[in-house]
């Protein structure tokens, strides 16, 4: 299978790790009148679609967010990714625990998969170089990952690349890394983090008075050593 014009002068690949690309639309082209005004001026404010390619073949698979999938071509096909019906019960607790999809499909074979367009900003992580505890990410975020990530509700864990889908782009993140030391945020402003970090949510002060005078109340609270 050969694919052709996926790539040209008015979109292209923005970023791309291992067999994980963005696709974004420098120019969308396909507009009507009626709405060329506003795409227009949204293209210069970097609000632009974007879609995930991912390359499919025997050493890369992908789980991705259940509909994600806009199309596929050559020899791919979707599995459940469920691996009993003790795994099933599982992940369908934890999802209706935190609002995510119970299954998320596992793409397999040879050939390319690309997932339906966001105008949200994607994030490429590889999920390798966060340590052997992995990364814990908002919740909502998860997009797809490589097979060989585990992913465990929002904690992504393993070898491999994972497109996560972000308020706000890349380049404007403030990473802070963190030595036996510790982070207070006011809300989750946090996109990811350390898994091996201790989080809790605590009181900005240790008294009611003081919250009450400082003007805050509750704060997200990363201690240890690792980043956010």
């Amino acid at each position: 299978m050969r694919i052709e014009n996926l790539q040209n002068e008015n979109r292209k690949y923005a970023k791309s790790i291992g067999n994980f690309h963005v696709l974004e639309y420098v120019q969308d082209a396909s507009v009507s009148p009626m709405n060329a005004m506003n795409e227009y001026f949204m293209s210069k404010m970097n609000v632009r679609r974007r879609q995930v390619v991912i390359d499919i073949d025997k050493d890369h698979s992908a789980i991705i967010q259940a509909g994600a999938m806009q199309w596929m071509g050559g020899n791919v096909r979707a599995t459940s990714g469920v691996k009993g019906i003790g795994d099933f019960l599982g992940k369908a607790i934890k999802g209706a625990v935190t609002k995510e999809t119970a299954v998320k499909p596992e793409y397999v074979g040879e050939g390319c998969l690309v997932l339906e367009p966001t105008y949200k900003y994607i994030i490429l992580a590889d999920v390798g170089k966060w340590g052997s505890a992995g990364m814990t990410i908002e919740d909502g975020m998860f997009l797809a990952c490589d097979a060989n990530v585990k992913s465990n509700v929002v904690s992504l864990q393993g070898n491999g690349v994972a497109a996560l889908e972000s308020n706000v782009p890349e380049d404007e993140l403030i990473e802070v890394i963190l030595e036996n030391d510790e982070l207070k945020i006011d809300g989750n402003l946090a996109v990811c983090w350390s898994s091996n970090l201790e989080f809790t949510v605590e009181r900005s002060t240790k008294t009611l008075v003081g919250s009450a005078v400082s003007g805050e109340g509750l704060v997200n609270v990363y201690r240890g050593t690792g980043r956010v």
